[in-house]
């Protein structure tokens, strides 16, 4: 099963970075190759031609001691240990093409061939250094860097050496590099990535010592030129996204590197310099993601705030971690881990939402209506057609976010249809139709198995084992069609034999994902979360409601928030008329990012909590002045403005009958709560 879209043949080529032997597996593992291989899927699913590459990086110091202390060779070492990531990744369904290994024979070969080229035309020479060494970074530093003899980037100290090496002529290019930056955005992404790179070349720019002397290294690729020395591990690693495909002509240099941001610099300066020495096109894209942090901190085992990938999986299975890695961090930007966040989505996406309604319309159909069950696929109710409208522009609204390299986007945008759907179902009660209009009954049914299958479609890419299941549970007998009525092949009907299982996504308990490292009581507390990236939530009255002239599912308000008077436009005309809203207050997301919605200018958010069936009960926020602020205790005041992709990153959901924010409880300056009827554990949004 899979989804196919009919397109000329494209050849796209995905690498992660080849990770550290030596290290253990942790989420942010997980989630650049989980990225990578949702970003596979997709392509694939749009009928362009895929290879996607991941590996394990073998040689340096660290591995050759980590050897030497559990006595082994070096080599044995790393065989039983790349098996953790590739346990890891079958586990977690990662389809790649190639796993690399820098200890392969063929890698190795194709690295001195390049070496020799690259001395040949005199692009290597050998001189005396004298520099402060790290051997957990495994480089050297000059006098500036370094400030008390510490690493400036892992703060361990460092050795004073002078040693003899060979070095690769980088400087040269510095003036290239920096006018191909500027003429290329898309050359590293997003921008904020590319600003920091150039900010780093407005200083001069070294050669780089690509040598270790093998009487302190002996575990690395031989310099083909001079025996008595071995491969810097980053020229050796590097060289991974070429030696790869070797023998497939054509796939470079069409590549997208997907890399964290703690990898930036030898990706964006070392190796598009190399690969202008050595002739070769330059990548594509140089995408570089976030940090995944727990209370504001970057994930360390020394703190003991580390979110074990094992654990999770086990806790909701492979399918729902893929889905809380891809809907919960936005391209570019740090993503907090909190246990409420992940329970929320599990529990309200996927859960709530999605699993509650297949099962609802396979019960529903199977003790009511015949199977196998078919109908017209052209419904006669105009919220049936409102629904498939929705449904038929959802692929390329999907895949056009896809191509943007914004998962969390696309996703957000299926889990929207589902939601319509779940309002739409409620809205049609066929529980109560089929006692006074059976055909309105089975048409509903209809209508929301096929808006369920194109919906499971899309989400294959991120849960391919699950959205199979679900598609199997409504048995619909040409499964992959995008298409509205592609259940039937395309012959002008509906037509499902559905199927009867457990709970596609059980609920979650409250048991915390990650223990508190045992020494919590003694660490201090983090930072608060980044100002900038806050939402700014005030007391506000809406002045005025009318319909907007554009979208039928969108209200205008006139809303005043203590100072003005602002244009906001809200989705909730489903749910509250115009005259109902003059003169009440709600709660104000005030900081966002101004947009245009369909022609009329919208200047911040309504906050509303989302109850069963997808049904919105907009927040009160008690009686007071307009322009009143509500944040959690101690968090600083928010500065600037947010995205709305900023505000979906925070965990907004009801607890005690009032809002929380990633767990903590909102409150203006007096005490007051943002409060709400839904039950606690409903999402705000």
């Amino acid at each position: 099963m899979g989804l196919i879209i009919a397109a000329a043949l494209v050849k796209f080529y995905i690498t992660t970075p080849i990770y550290y032997v030596n290290d253990k597996p942790h989420i942010g593992h997980a989630y650049t190759t989980v990225l990578a291989d949702v970003l596979a899927r997709y392509h694939r699913a749009m009928g362009e031609e895929v290879f996607f590459l991941t590996g394990t990086d073998e040689h340096g110091q660290k591995v050759q001691q980590a050897a030497q202390q559990r006595g082994l060779d070096p080599q044995a070492h790393c065989d039983e240990a790349f098996r953790r990531f590739v346990d890891l990744w079958s586990k977690l369904g990662i389809s790649h093409d190639k796993f690399i290994r820098t200890t392969a024979p063929s890698h190795k070969a194709y690295v001195q061939a390049r070496l020799s080229a690259l001395h040949a035309q005199g692009d290597l020479y050998a001189a005396e250094y004298e520099g402060w060494y790290c051997v957990g970074c495994e480089r050297f530093w000059t006098e500036k860097d370094v400030a008390g003899e510490v690493c400036p980037d892992c703060q361990r100290p460092v050795q004073r050496l002078v040693e003899k090496n060979w070095f690769f002529r980088m400087a040269r290019h510095q003036e290239w590099l920096i006018q191909t930056l500027e003429a290329n955005p898309r050359l590293v992404f997003p921008e904020s990535r590319r600003n920091e790179v150039l900010g780093f070349l407005r200083q001069p720019l070294e050669d780089l010592c690509i040598s270790r002397p093998k009487i302190r290294l002996s575990w690395g690729i031989e310099l083909p030129f001079d025996r008595d020395y071995v491969t810097y591990v980053w020229f050796d690693a590097l060289l991974n996204y070429l030696s790869a495909v070797e023998e497939r002509p054509g796939t470079w240099p069409a590549a997208l590197h997907l890399i964290g941001k703690d990898i930036l610099m030898p990706h964006a300066i070392y190796w598009p310099i190399m690969l202008k020495a050595m002739g070769q096109g330059l990548f594509g894209t140089l995408l570089v993601h976030g940090w995944w942090l727990m209370n504001g901190r970057k994930m360390s085992k020394s703190l003991g705030n580390v979110a074990d990938p094992q654990a999770l999986m086990e806790r909701c299975g492979p399918d729902a971690f893929r889905y809380y890695l891809m809907r919960e961090m936005v391209l570019g930007q740090d993503s907090d881990f909190t246990d409420g966040g992940f329970l929320l989505r599990v529990n309200g996406d996927l859960a709530n939402d999605l699993g509650n309604m297949l099962s609802r319309v396979v019960k529903f159909a199977l003790k009511n209506l015949p199977s196998p069950l078919s109908g017209p696929a052209e419904p006669s109710g105009s919220e049936a057609r409102r629904l498939r409208a929705q449904a038929q522009a959802l692929p390329e609204q999907v895949f056009a976010w896809v191509r943007e390299l914004r998962i969390s986007q696309a996703l957000e945008e299926i889990m929207e249809l589902v939601r319509a759907l779940n309002r739409y179902f409620e809205s049609q009660s066929p529980w109560k139709a089929m006692k006074q209009d059976p055909p309105a009954a089975r048409e509903a049914v209809l209508v929301a198995a096929e808006t369920l299958r194109i919906a499971l479609v899309l989400l294959e890419s991120v849960m391919p084992g699950k959205s199979a299941e679900g598609i199997a549970r409504l048995g619909a007998k040409h499964a992959s069609g995008l298409e509205w009525g592609g259940a039937s092949g395309g012959r002008g009907e509906l037509a499902f034999e559905f199927s009867e299982g457990p709970a596609l996504f059980p609920r979650l308990g409250d048991a915390p994902a990650v223990a508190a490292p045992p020494h919590a009581a003694t660490v201090k507390p983090p930072a608060p979360p980044v100002a900038a990236l806050t939402p700014l939530i005030l007391r506000a009255r809406i002045e005025a409601a009318r319909l907007h002239p554009q979208a039928d599912k969108l209200l205008h308000l006139d809303v005043h928030d203590g100072a003005r008077v602002r244009s906001v436009c809200a989705g909730i005309r489903a749910f509250y008329k115009p005259e109902e809203l003059a003169g009440r207050l709600i709660a104000l997301v005030a900081n966002l990012k101004p947009a245009k919605l369909r022609g009329l200018l919208s200047e911040g958010m309504l906050l509303a909590a989302e109850g069963a069936g997808g049904a919105l009960e907009l927040v009160d926020p008690g009686p007071g002045t307009p322009g009143e602020a509500f944040a959690a205790e101690g968090q600083p005041a928010p500065a600037g403005e947010i995205t709305l992709e900023d505000f979906q990153r925070r965990a907004l959901a009801l607890g005690g009958g009032a809002v929380l924010m990633d767990g903590q409880l909102l409150v203006s300056p007096n005490g007051g709560k943002l409060r709400c009827g839904q039950p606690d554990g409903s999402k705000v949004r």
